[in-house]
């Protein structure tokens, strides 16, 4: 029975795909910034399961949803992310984090970062996230007045690290305001850094460096060195007022804090690695998710009007925000939900399987690589009705109307999904609540009024976006 199972299987060099150039691969049949559509407009061509090359090497793509789940849910112990994606950061001198720590290391570093990502230890911290909102409320504000164009983008990034670095270190930074944070300057080169070697040809940096090689790895070094330094004051706090042990005041004091803890399996390397991974991680993804869901709901007034009178009804002043308002904005986390089904910042997630594995109906070698395609199923209208519409209720709908929530994953799967997931969404509804209650948006749009392009980097960015807000 075995052997007649075992036939059945196809083997990855027997499946249909774009046709190779010699040594190179499909590499040249892609672009860099564009690869992510690349990869799906083939999973329309070829179907669920088919294969690409970078080079030599073979690469199963998986764009079924119910293959790329069950392929998720297969982590830590049948597939990881790819090894040369570790390789590429030790030898820039990273420190591994959750996101690229596998095996025993990543068991004890996950409950140290979900610890101190847990919703019970956001909350400690959401009235540093509402002064950091009323920042960016000032900000746009006086745009207004002023009859400024908005950068988008650069606003809320600028967002996201002010949050991030708060909770993380419990200093205040305020790049909003125009100050300059060198880890953020140091941030901008190391991620595209990463995804660009990840995907070389060859590794030509290893032999020879060019300027723009040298760069990545001298900030990260930086990086490394302000990190190590947030680390020595933390700990010279918790040892001058032991109590902070009990209530931890920011996510760096209660990730020491749950190192220290008997048995954690963890130490200030894995913390460094985890705090660097947190700031990485979490500059782009939620602001280019916010990003993109603005941008929808300035497309859509139906929805842009539900989204502001849900606002004005639960939440509609940004000095009295509570946690308990963000978390029955319903409707707000409905367009969070259906933007990154239709712009997930992560549309593919490469994975390397640890053993003999079958994907479908695939044989996958130990060792073998996968693309998984997160934005094909999401965007079909085989599997979700109008899908090409930005319709957030389809995300409130019950019953046989409701959508498959499995079919969006922006999240991840399994026992490996973002840790930070209620902190993103946080962040996202602080903000477009803040916006919503007091602010008339005139335009979102950019300079041309096209649609916006999809750059992959190390996220999918929107390019150009612009904001103008009139005063009233």
């Amino acid at each position: 029975m075995q052997n007649a199972i075992a036939a059945e299987l196809r083997h990855m060099h027997a499946l249909p795909g774009p046709r190779p150039w010699p040594l190179a691969g499909n590499l040249p049949q892609m672009t860099t910034l564009r690869i992510h559509q690349d990869v799906e407009a083939w999973s329309k061509q070829y179907g669920p399961l088919f294969k690409i090359s970078f080079g030599r090497t073979p690469i199963l793509v998986v764009s079924s949803h119910e293959l790329v789940t069950a392929v998720l849910r297969d982590r830590p112990d049948g597939f990881r992310r790819p090894a040369i994606t570790a390789i590429i950061s030790n030898e820039m001198g990273g420190r591994p984090g959750v996101f690229l720590a596998e095996g025993a290391a990543w068991r004890d570093q996950r409950r140290m970062v979900m610890a101190a990502l847990a919703p019970h230890a956001v909350k400690a911290y959401f009235p540093s996230l509402v002064s950091v909102v009323q920042r960016l409320q000032k900000r746009w504000q006086q745009a207004a007045r002023n009859g400024s164009v908005i950068d988008l983008a650069e606003d809320l990034k600028r967002y996201s690290v002010d949050i991030i670095a708060g909770l993380a270190f419990g200093t205040e930074v305020n790049t909003i305001d125009g100050g300059e944070d060198v880890i953020q300057r140091h941030m901008d080169v190391v991620l595209p850094a990463v995804a660009r070697r990840s995907i070389a040809l060859f590794p030509y940096w290893r032999y020879f460096k060019l300027p723009q090689d040298k760069q990545p790895d001298a900030s990260l070094a930086a990086l490394n060195r302000s990190v190590d330094e947030l680390i020595a004051a933390a700990r010279a706090r918790l040892a001058a007022e032991p109590e902070r042990r009990a209530r931890p005041a920011n996510l760096l004091e209660a990730m020491i804090c749950a190192a220290d803890e008997g048995g954690s399996g963890v130490d200030d390397v894995a913390v460094a690695g985890n705090v660097t991974t947190m700031l990485l991680a979490g500059e782009d993804t939620t602001s280019n998710t916010l990003a993109w869901m603005l941008y929808l709901l300035q497309q859509n007034p139906a929805a842009m009007r539900q989204a502001r009178e849900e606002v004005l009804r639960v939440a509609p002043d940004p000095q009295a925000f509570s946690i308990e308002q963000m978390d029955t904005l319903d409707y707000l986390d409905a367009c969070a939900q259906e933007a990154m089904r239709l712009k997930p910042v992560a549309p593919f997630i490469p994975l390397e399987a640890l053993r003999d594995s079958v994907v479908g109906d695939v044989q996958v070698p130990k060792g073998g690589l996968l693309w998984c395609v997160m934005r094909n199923d999401s965007v079909s209208e085989s599997h979700v009705p109008n899908a090409a519409d930005f319709k957030p209720e389809r995300w409130l709908q019950r019953g046989e109307q409701a959508i498959d929530k499995h079919v969006s994953m922006p999240f991840g799967a399994g026992v490996r999904t973002c840790p930070g997931r209620y902190l993103a969404l946080l962040e996202i509804k602080l903000a477009a609540a803040m916006l919503l209650s007091r602010c008339q948006i005139t335009a979102i749009d950019t300079a041309t009024g096209a649609p916006p392009e999809e750059l992959m980097g190390f996220t999918m960015s929107p390019i150009g976006l612009r904001m103008q807000l009139q005063h009233s």
